[in-house]
């Protein structure tokens, strides 16, 4: 099942382009792609190849891992998480201009009428399994009152934005692993810098074509002669034969992987 959302949120501020770090979960460091000499599209990465090359926007992950050997629907094994972005420090008062695309809508994302009709986000997106979106708009909407007491009260109500991808070829998706606590602790650990990659948050339980999935990011920065801004991707997660990019900061430009447009690479290998 091909799936891709974009949540295009308009952040543009000069990134300088510079070395790619290795990823790092587990302690253990993986190679990315560029490393190996197989560069994806043709504009320079930021710094980091990272969402976080845009200042201010910060990411978080609580991952979820327990259980062995046979499903038991509602207990267990558990391969799930969630992933978290913030795209700026008191983004309540700070709203982002943001819009939104939906490539295929087996892919789900709450709260994207409201980014439609207003024309900004106005608090941290989440990504989550598809069984665990109630419980984690639940945790965003607990976090934001913890801080805006005045939400709903003086001040208007929130409709979060949680996207989700299917992991239950991996996890007890039945039982709904991701509660309320750790969405709060992947908030309240978002942070700036390296992101981690791989098996960690919304990522842990996904599968591609029966290869591991994951959770990735990634950085373009736009020439000097285009405005010198960044444009960044980050939480895109790999399941089934695509991709669900729930947060993208990023100006229209091809798309390549190892000097083949995507399109045309999907083309040839469907």
């Amino acid at each position: 099942m091909i799936r891709l959302l974009l949540l295009l949120a308009l952040l543009w501020v000069p990134v300088s382009a510079g070395a790619q770090p290795a990823s790092t979960v587990g302690g253990d460091a993986r190679v990315r792609a560029r490393s190996l000499g197989i560069n994806l599209g043709t504009l320079p990465t930021g710094a980091l190849n990272a969402i976080t090359d845009v200042p201010g926007v910060t990411v978080g992950h609580r991952t979820l891992i327990s259980g062995d050997g046979a499903l038991v629907p509602g207990k267990g094994p558990v391969r799930t998480g969630v992933t978290v972005v913030i795209p700026r420090d008191d983004v309540w008062h700070k709203k982002v201009p943001a819009g939104s695309f939906v490539l295929n809508g087996t892919g789900e994302m709450t709260g994207l009428a409201w980014v439609e009709e207003s024309g900004f986000l106005e608090y941290p997106i989440a990504l989550t399994n598809t069984l665990n979106v109630p419980r984690v708009a639940n945790g965003v909407m607990s976090w934001m009152i913890g801080r805006y007491p005045g939400i709903g009260i003086q001040d208007d109500t929130l409709t979060p934005v949680i996207a989700e991808c299917d992991d239950s070829r991996l996890n007890d998706i039945q039982g709904r692993h991701v509660s309320e606590a750790d969405v709060a602790k992947a908030l309240d650990g978002a942070r700036g810098g390296p992101v981690a990659e791989g098996s960690v948050g919304a990522g842990t339980g996904m599968m591609s074509y029966g290869f591991k999935g994951g959770i990735g990011t990634s950085s373009r920065v736009v020439p000097e002669a285009a405005g010198g801004y960044t444009g960044a991707c980050s939480s895109t997660r790999t399941r089934a034969g695509g991709t669900n990019c729930s947060w993208a900061a990023c100006r229209s430009a091809s798309s390549t992987a190892a000097k083949v447009p995507k399109g045309r690479k999907a083309r040839l290998s469907s």
